[in-house]
């Protein structure tokens, strides 16, 4: 179940005795009376060292282990999305995306306290949830070590071979043709630990149906993820780590049924072709991610540091329907090749002074070459920008070209002290200090400041402050040569393409969590954010490649409520959010809206077409005899849409799409009491109800197509550990 905190926690049971463990050569007892092989010793005290180089005092942090994970419907067979969507708040959206606090994208993955580079991949899902030891979604007015993106900060500590020894094997699969076998192992030897799991993912319901059918059309993917974590512990201070992560995933575009080219553009005839179906678009996309990050860690007395060189290759090609099918309905066919290739330095520490004081520092370095190549073919035409009808002057395609190759650098560094006046008072200050250069360039000075006051012994109040700073994200920024494609179907509305801008923000929360009984804990946290050059990211092309923009001025408040039980066997949790966020004056990648559109926008604030006012989801699992039951539930208000006025105009974004519900269940046993040693099945039904919900209705500032959830499902999986 998802637990929620409001600062750093307080461990204890097997967790204290690594904390008091001395040295490589002491034996410790676990709770059972066994004792702990050295290695297992070493490892823990190393990884608790390692934690306390971040601080979430202040934070709102809501933490998943994997026991968690395997308690809800689809266990570690889900993809990390779909876990992450129990946290208060988190809405979901078309392609996987997901959207914390009314931010659009700004969420960073750290691993082991590595942060990993964004990169190109889209819907792909490079971090399988069975590799998860524990997972912290951290979020609020966030201390100085965190940067560059701010949302959230999705913190994962992997399994490894000395704390997760062992492996199992396991087949899932079911409905929309779905089979996922997996495996993992991890274990030691000596000094040496390691961790491996991969899986391989085929279905068809590789994207989001564009009907509401729970067969779509042309919708089938292939998926290829693997992950490894080596580490070897160099004494009782010191340890080198390697973590390594592939995945090579394949979508098909899924097709909407029965419609004509000729309804849409009845202009449009390509090679003598009047016109074409589209059941008949065939457009496919790749997705490969890799990555490493080597690691030294040092703890010894009051210092701990942690120093690791990273790399990251991204790429995305897009391949149009070989018919010109795309030119039909577009306008254009593009094939479009994205590639990032990232390289990071990180390295991050944290002193104990004094009982009081702890200071913490750090320093990150980051470059990244992007290559963006794109062949479009087109129709010629008689006006300079995109008319309100397309006619052609001929029906033979014309191919544009639109190459380009860029660098960017990103320079950070942070000094923030945690300072705690006593035992009920905790505050935590500090600033950082942020500068890239890329297709823009820019820097920002970034003070924060955070307390925590354990007000009574079963009440714990939290404020903060934060100035962020997050550059555009440059792997999705492409600097298009607008001026090639005047003239043709595929014209901008305007000349005007403004450079996108870092956005700039000053950040509010503030919390309270009650603790009501020793099995119930409730919570209540509100955050205000006020931006300038607001970030929001938009679909404006065929191929799924989000296109960044910015908003003059984006406000960005709300409130959520949490709750969370746990008595025996029985463990509950229930989310509610209420959420505004709103944007005014579009200022960069111009071209891409039309006229009226930025007309209106220029003038009015909008609601944000990821906006989802009231958010909430819940979930319980109980457990008996092997036997484990489990349910949740996810409702929504819908996202935005546009609204169609009486005269013929629209207001963007300005309605949205109707309430939504999602209810899964989930059982699984484990049959050790039957002889069985390790075997469990499990049975998921998603979407109990079958609601047809759409998640897009095509209609919004920066939605390309309509989009709904899953229809019911039903899933089956064993596993065998070993």
């Amino acid at each position: 179940m998802v637990r929620y905190s409001t600062g750093p926690r307080v461990l204890g049971g097997a967790a204290a005795l690594f904390l008091s463990a001395t040295g490589a050569h002491a034996q410790v007892a676990d709770q059972a009376g066994a004792e702990l092989p050295t290695i297992v010793v070493t490892a823990q005290h190393l990884n608790e060292e390692r934690s306390r180089i971040d601080t979430q005092t202040g934070a709102s942090t809501y933490s998943f282990t994997a026991k968690d994970i395997q308690s809800e419907p689809g266990g570690d067979n889900v993809q990390l999305n779909q876990v992450m969507l129990q946290v208060p708040d988190a809405a979901q959206d078309s392609f996987g995306q997901l959207h914390i606090r009314g931010d659009h994208n700004g969420l960073q993955f750290r691993l082991n306290g590595v942060i990993l580079p964004d990169g190109i991949s889209f819907f792909g899902q490079t971090l399988p949830p069975r590799m998860i030891a524990s997972l912290k979604v951290i979020t609020g007015s966030l201390p100085a070590e965190y940067g560059l993106r701010s949302a959230g900060i999705i913190d994962l500590t992997t399994k490894g071979g000395a704390l997760q020894p062992g492996g199992e094997v396991s087949l899932y699969g079911g409905s929309h043709d779905s089979i996922e076998p997996s495996f993992n192992y991890g274990g030691s030897s000596g000094a040496n630990t390691y961790f491996l799991t991969g899986d391989y993912i085929q279905n068809r319901l590789g994207i989001e149906s564009p009907d509401g059918s729970s067969t779509p059309l042309h919708d089938q993917t292939k998926q290829y993820h693997a992950f490894g974590y080596f580490e070897r512990i160099l004494g009782d201070s010191d340890r080198v780590s390697l973590l390594l992560g592939a995945s090579n995933d394949r979508f098909q575009i899924p097709n909407r049924r029965g419609f004509d080219s000729s309804e849409v553009n009845p202009f449009i005839a390509v090679n003598g072709v009047p016109s074409y179906l589209s059941d008949d678009l065939d457009d496919n996309q790749r997705e490969i991610t890799n990555f490493a990050a080597l690691s030294w860690q040092h703890s010894a007395g009051d210092l701990t540091t942690q120093t690791s060189l990273i790399a990251r290759y991204s790429s995305l090609d897009y391949s149009p329907d070989p018919g010109f099918g795309d030119l039909f309905f577009t306008g254009v066919s593009e094939a479009a090749y994205k590639r990032d290739i990232a390289y990071g330095l990180q390295s991050d520490a944290a002193y104990r002074i004094n009982a009081a004081h702890t200071l913490r520092a750090g320093v990150y370095l980051q470059t990244d070459h992007l290559t963006s190549d794109t062949n479009s073919a087109v129709l010629p035409i008689a006006q300079q920008f995109l008319p309100d009808t397309l006619v052609p002057l001929s029906d033979v395609p014309v191919s544009i070209p639109d190459n380009e190759q860029a660098t960017q650098w990103i320079e950070s560094v942070y000094l923030q002290d945690e300072w705690r006046f006593d035992s009920v008072f905790t505050l935590n200050y500090g600033v950082r200090f942020d500068h890239y250069t890329a297709f823009s360039s820019g820097s920002q000075l970034s003070p924060r400041i955070n307390m925590v006051w354990q007000a009574t012994d079963s009440t714990t109040v939290h404020a903060g402050y934060s100035r962020f700073f997050s550059p555009p994200p440059f792997e999705l920024v492409a600097n298009k040569a607008i001026t090639s494609f005047e003239y043709t179907t595929n014209a901008p509305y305007s000349a005007v393409n403004g450079t996108v801008k870092p956005e700039r923000s000053n950040y509010y929360d503030v919390g309270l969590e009650q603790t009501v009984t020793s099995a119930l804990t409730l919570g209540v946290d509100s955050y205000y954010k006020q931006a300038t050059d607001l970030i929001d990211e938009g679909q404006f092309g065929a191929p799924i490649i989000l296109t960044p923009f910015n908003y003059r001025y984006g406000q960005v408040y709300g409130v959520e409520f949490t709750g969370n039980y746990t008595r025996g066997h029985f463990q509950a949790y229930g989310n509610v959010a209420l959420q505004r966020a709103i944007g005014k004056d579009i200022v960069s990648s111009q071209f891409t809206f039309s006229p009226d559109d930025l007309a209106y926008i220029a003038d009015h604030y909008i609601h944000l077409d990821h906006e989802q006012q009231v958010t909430m989801s819940g979930g319980a699992a109980y457990t008996f005899g092997g036997t484990r039951l489990s349910g949740d539930i996810l409702v929504g208000s819908g996202l935005r849409r546009d609204l169609e006025l009486g005269d013929g105009s629209s207001i963007p974004n300005g309605a949205h799409l109707p309430y939504y519900r999602q209810v899964n269940l989930g059982a699984s046993h484990a049959f050790d009491a039957q002889g069985l040693k390790g075997f469990t099945a499990r049975l998921d039904v998603i979407n109990v109800f079958d609601t047809k919900y759409e998640i897009r209705d095509g209609t919004g500032v920066g939605v390309g197509a309509p989009q709904y959830g899953p229809r019911r499902g039903f899933f089956f999986g064993v596993s065998q550990a070993f």
